[in-house]
């Protein structure tokens, strides 16, 4: 904007600056003493660069004087193409300038660009005409005003939490809650649901509609409480009630979530948790409170590309977690959660220090074998604490340096006697060690035959059969409500740049996870620094 207050004379330097320096003292002292003029009538000098770029060469070249130049003087069209290009926040201060400024800026060809350029709006908004609003209203009483909420957010439901996706779609900003797949079906693509939107229907102000219940859109109402929080609150809740009162409520509730009937789910225990689940949400009738989420950072040295995943979580069905790396530690923290283990906490950890080398085929079908493993994984890493005694406490995802965490082309083998320094014992050759093998398989860029062990159950029997390499891990469990809760011993397999699966040793459970493949805009995080804050913040709400 300083450029263009010179140009127009509003700025400190009356005419161009390079003019002025070819000026002797005489000349620059009887320049400045000339009167000055109305900004209106006021024909501005420019400097021959400036005009070059803009005007197509007005100005004569560097040998000859340059003559008086005006940027009023400029055709319109040639104006609207210089103001197009311009950020939509700078452009109000430039229609301060003069009333030529004022009336081109009215032109909705530059609306129109900015509308596509910032904010990804693909619609044909010529056909706005027909109601009367302009592509600079839905600038700025709709995409600019409402900027501060699109991107991810995390609702505020108890324990349960959640994914919504606020995107501008064609002329509308909609809020779609993303919802995993039905149990056990890991695999298969996210649905999405719109729980409000707001539009702009007239030229007086943007309207919000909740989308919730089955009643089509009704009146709802948005306040952005701070930058990264804002609040939903739905003013027509009897649009969310059912003619069949709650039972038809709860039926299509549960086709919706379940994809199938109670009477199909045959666990009691399962059918306790889902009754429960849907009492506890029906309650907030879309009045939410959501918080601001960020999509972990990714750096070339991350053994996989970090983000989203779906993962089983037994009778709870299938959960949202983020996959984000810190150092020489991964971790697996819960968007969506369940009375156990909430939405928000650290559902695991892995250690990327500690790999774990798998035995044949035919042993890792014992379950004691792979007790033994991990166990002896979890002996050398209390070991490693106790002599070092910089990452005190286990699972607490202290971070380390990161030229220290093993790359995905070369991962590091420890063997038993490794210390904190990472020197090797004399021992670390021991046949039948958990990580003592010179050469896995995931190096050779050939993958190792896997399969669970006998006893260790699985939501999703078709994971797959061949992984890429393993490494020590901690599982968060719990009581009902959180109570009691502690890191348990576990195995993180990598099978792909898609899925991994994780072995809760105590639980004899296996969960497989399978990357979210949604593209979800302006959710990326503005630094590292602003992604762990956003990390600790969610977490410290169900803690």
């Amino acid at each position: 904007m300083a450029v263009c207050a010179r140009l127009c004379g509003v700025g400190p330097s009356r005419g161009c600056r390079r003019r002025q320096q070819r000026r002797g003292p005489a000349e620059t002292a009887a320049a400045d003493s000339e009167p000055d003029t109305d900004p209106e009538e006021e024909r501005i000098e420019a400097s021959a660069a400036v005009l070059a770029g803009v005007g197509g060469g007005l100005c004569s070249g560097p040998s000859s004087p340059p003559p008086r130049c005006s940027l009023l003087e400029l055709p319109p069209e040639l104006l609207v193409e210089i103001f197009a290009s311009l950020p939509g926040t700078d452009l109000p201060s430039l229609a301060q300038v003069c009333t030529k400024f004022r009336r081109i800026l009215h032109t909705d060809t530059i609306w129109r660009r900015r509308c596509r350029e910032e904010y990804g709006v693909c619609e044909n908004l010529r056909k706005l005409e027909i109601t009367g609003v302009s592509c600079r209203d839905v600038y700025a009483k709709l995409l600019h005003r409402y900027r501060h909420i699109l991107g991810l957010w995390q609702p505020d439901i108890g324990p349960y939490g959640g994914l919504l996706n606020v995107v501008v779609d064609g002329l509308f900003i909609i809020g779609w809650m993303y919802l995993p797949p039905h149990d056990p079906h890991v695999d298969d693509p996210m649905r999405f649901k719109p729980l409000f939107r707001i539009h702009l229907m007239e030229r007086k102000a943007a309207t919000v509609e909740c989308m919730y219940g089955h009643k089509g859109p009704h009146h709802g109402h948005i306040q952005i409480v701070k930058k990264d929080e804002f609040s939903t609150k739905c003013n027509q809740t009897d649009h969310h009630r059912m003619s069949g009162g709650r039972q038809e409520e709860f039926r299509t509730w549960l086709r919706e979530e379940w994809g199938r009937t109670l009477e199909d789910i045959f666990h009691e225990h399962m059918q306790e948790l889902i009754l429960m689940k849907f009492i506890y949400t029906s309650q907030y009738d879309n009045c939410l409170t959501y918080r601001r989420i960020y999509l972990p950072p990714s750096r070339p040295d991350d053994l996989i590309k970090p983000g989203l995943f779906k993962g089983t979580y037994g009778s709870h069905g299938l959960e949202i977690v983020m996959l984000s790396f810190h150092g020489r530690r991964a971790r697996g923290t819960k968007i969506t959660g369940d009375p156990n283990i909430p939405a928000g906490q650290q559902t695991v950890e892995i250690d990327l220090r500690h790999r774990i080398q798998l035995p044949d085929l035919e042993n890792q079908r014992n379950f004691n074998e792979l007790s033994r493993l991990v166990l002896e994984v979890r002996e050398r890493v209390r070991q490693e604490q106790q002599e070092g005694g910089h990452e005190a406490g286990e699972g607490r995802g202290q971070q380390g340096p990161r030229e220290s965490q093993p790359s995905p082309a070369q991962p590091r083998v420890e063997a038993p006697s490794r210390g904190p320094d990472g020197t090797p014992g004399e021992d670390s050759g021991k046949p039948g060690d958990a990580s003592a093998a010179a050469e896995p398989p995931a190096q050779c860029g050939q993958g190792q035959p896997f399969v669970l062990p006998v006893g260790v159950s699985s939501r999703n029997e078709d994971y797959p059969r061949t992984c890429r390499m393993c490494f020590y891990g901690t599982g968060l469990i719990a009581g009902h409500g959180f109570t009691s809760p502690e890191r348990t011993p576990g195995v993180f397999i990598l099978f792909d740049e898609d899925r991994f699966g994780f072995v809760w040793l105590e639980l004899k459970s296996f969960s497989l996870y399978s990357r979210v493949q949604a593209t979800f805009r302006n959710a990326d995080a503005p630094s590292p620094q602003a992604f762990d804050e956003m990390l600790k913040n969610i977490q410290s709400l169900t803690s």
